[in-house]
């Protein structure tokens, strides 16, 4: 069984937490999308049923969004990402209950159909089709 929440973690250096993170961690390299410059586009790593995906720190729409915890003090950051089946549903929903849409639901080059909203209290979320189980 797997989890239908999965966090993203953006790292400065994401080739090297990659690593930390499963030589110290336990975690499992599922999947890995190299980018430019030792760049990491996007990873999967699970551990047990659950997964993270890590992503190098870039200037992208919705990276503007996040920042670094040396940024900030040291303070965490983090956004989770929620898979679902009906992502029209779920966006009507945030909508309708104060949600603040940031990137509109939107058909991406990947296969998801997606969108990200702020919470009430300001947090990040991300709620699509894409299931990084099946990939």
């Amino acid at each position: 069984m797997s989890s239908p929440i999965i966090p993203c973690l953006r790292y400065h250096n994401a080739p090297q937490m990659i690593e930390w993170l499963c030589d110290n961690l336990g975690f499992t390299k599922h999947m890995i999308y190299p980018g430019e410059n030792n760049t990491i586009a996007h990873a999967q790593l699970t551990l047990g049923s659950g997964m993270i995906m890590v992503s190098s720190i870039t200037d992208t729409p919705f990276g503007k969004f996040l920042q670094d915890p040396a940024e900030i003090g040291g303070r965490e950051t983090q956004c989770c990402f929620i898979q679902v089946q009906d992502v029209e549903h779920a966006y009507e929903k945030v909508v309708a209950n104060g949600g603040k849409i940031l990137l509109p639901l939107k058909d991406q080059d990947y296969g998801s159909r997606d969108f990200t909203f702020s919470d009430p209290a300001g947090h990040i979320w991300s709620i699509g089709t894409y299931d990084p189980w099946k990939s």
